[in-house]
């Protein structure tokens, strides 16, 4: 049996580049809502990094990791002769993929079908909850064992089953970490990049019982202690819950990839796999994962390949899980591939480069973007998926200084989506703001020579306030104040550009 949705098969028309299925529709349905779960951020990104940026602990932390991590990549990508000639394939066969998504997805639903698997298809968060609590309960079992999986973060997947008595044990040992911890995910690769081990030692003495009291700091022992609590979990276990980091339509395969084995066991060990995946995931051909399973490793966590990549399609009795569902999830995905410039990002591959070279994330950590997506592609993906009013301060957490770009492994141009998204905060103002009215008085300004003169003798007035410093004090009366609080604004010249050229060129 096959959830699919409701005259999925009546519209044959491809999904062009450019917009949802005759404006409105996607595989015959409504195009899904703006995404809902954990993407809204509780408060606006600069009064969270502005707490964040007070804990120095956090800011060595995460200092000290993604310096290490960023040395790995380099070291890794350099080996390399033709990688920007794979990356440009990566970000050709992303591009190719979204213009025809519906056929892909419809393509893989059939090999998944035909291998005995089930398919339901998700609009948003809740229908998303609500397939996989139903399923759960369907097999008896109070207890899931989990994959890493961005997916079932951003629709709070553990917090529905929590709700419906259901217990959801991460077995990723950082997610392991931050779980124990009650704490919240800081990093796409790495969650509990913001502790350090003595920190992890004490989460693990408290919360894990039975752990030996003189645990110590050691990697080893630590993870010997993670080990030990997880084992039995994956004994007992009945169902797993997953993600996918790639779904090849072909040969309806699913692919995840790992570092540490748990994921494996997950995958293998219970009777019932719930995979949970974002309709993006999905390539064309088998020969397409080769390409992406260079990328990934490499731009992650500076490996040549990853210690463990896990392939299934569908079922094999007497081997492996008996019962397979894959819930292809929407949840704002459709919305974002009808913007012709912010599509790009659905092109992400979560390797999360893009975070371990951004000045403004290594000073903030992830908690301060308020998301599940943290950094730059969360800056970008997190009000693309909500609608960027729920997300305003995101596009503008950056310095837009082109490192995410350099670094993307598929090359999202992630400056240009920003700035974008930026223009659409401003546009979508009911009232123009402080900032617009003046650039639209300087704009008249500077189209009338009269005017620009007599504006750069009023900016000569600038000099008395900076008192022979570089730039203008920062604590300018209001409106300035705005401005000024987050940017520096250099102290007018003694002689503007004009005055100086003419003085040169008298004679």
């Amino acid at each position: 049996m096959t959830t699919t949705p409701p005259d999925a098969r009546t519209d044959p028309t491809p999904l062009a580049p450019g917009a949802p299925r005759s404006g409105t529709t996607f595989l015959g349905l409504p195009t899904a809502p703006r995404g809902v779960g954990h993407l809204r951020g509780e408060q606006p990104f600069p009064d969270a990094a502005r707490t964040a940026l007070r804990d120095g602990q956090l800011r060595a932390n995460l200092g000290r990791a993604t310096t290490t991590i960023r040395g790995k990549r380099a070291a890794v990508v350099s080996e390399v002769p033709h990688w920007e000639q794979l990356r440009q394939a990566g970000k050709a066969l992303k591009a190719a993929t979204m213009a025809r998504l519906d056929e892909h997805l419809e393509e893989l639903e059939r090999q998944v079908t035909a291998r005995g698997g089930t398919v339901h298809w998700a609009r948003d968060a809740a229908e998303a909850n609500r397939i996989v609590t139903e399923l759960v309960r369907a097999s008896g079992t109070d207890e899931v064992v989990k994959v890493k999986s961005m997916a079932t973060q951003e629709i709070g997947l553990n917090e529905a089953l929590e709700r419906a008595g259901i217990s959801a044990v991460e077995t990723d040992l950082a997610e392991l970490i931050v779980q124990l911890g009650e704490d919240a995910p800081s990093h796409i690769l790495v969650p509990a990049i913001h502790k350090n081990r003595s920190e992890i030692r004490e989460i693990f003495r408290r919360t894990i019982p039975g752990v030996d009291p003189g645990l110590t700091d050691d990697p080893r022992q630590l993870a010997m202690a993670a080990r030990a609590h997880l084992r039995e979990r994956f004994l007992r276990a009945r169902v797993a819950v997953s993600g996918a980091n790639f779904a090849v339509a072909e040969t309806g395969t699913l692919a995840v990839v790992e570092s540490e084995g748990n994921g494996r066991m997950c995958l293998t060990l219970p009777r019932t796999l719930i995979t949970v995946m974002g309709i993006e995931k999905v390539v064309p051909r088998w020969a397409d994962l080769g390409v992406f399973l260079q990328l990934l490793p490499r731009s992650s966590t500076g490996e040549r390949m990853n210690p463990y990549t896990s392939l299934w399609a569908g079922l094999t009795p007497g081997d492996g899980p008996q019962e397979f569902h894959l819930v292809l999830l929407d949840n704002g995905r459709t919305a974002v591939l009808a913007d012709e410039v912010g599509r790009e990002a659905l092109h992400c591959i979560r390797c999360s480069a893009c975070l371990n070279v951004c000045p403004v994330y290594e000073r903030t950590g992830g908690h301060a973007y308020g998301s599940v997506y943290p950094g730059p592609i969360g800056a970008v993906l997190s009000p693309q998926l909500t609608g960027v009013e729920d997300n305003a301060s995101l596009p503008y957490a950056s310095s837009l200084c082109g490192a995410c770009y350099d670094v993307c492994p598929v090359a999202i141009d992630i400056p240009s989506i920003l700035v974008h998204l930026r223009a659409e905060h401003v546009e979508a103002q009911q009232r123009p703001t402080a900032e617009a009215v003046a650039f639209r008085g300087l704009s008249r300004v500077m189209s009338n020579p009269r005017l620009w003169r007599l504006a750069q003798r009023a900016a000569g007035l600038g000099r008395f306030l900076a008192r022979g410093r570089p730039t203008l004090p920062a604590a300018l009366p209001p409106p300035a104040s705005a401005w000024t609080r987050t940017r520096d604004l250099p102290t007018p010249p003694r002689k503007t550009f004009v005055e100086q050229w003419t003085e040169e060129h008298r004679s």
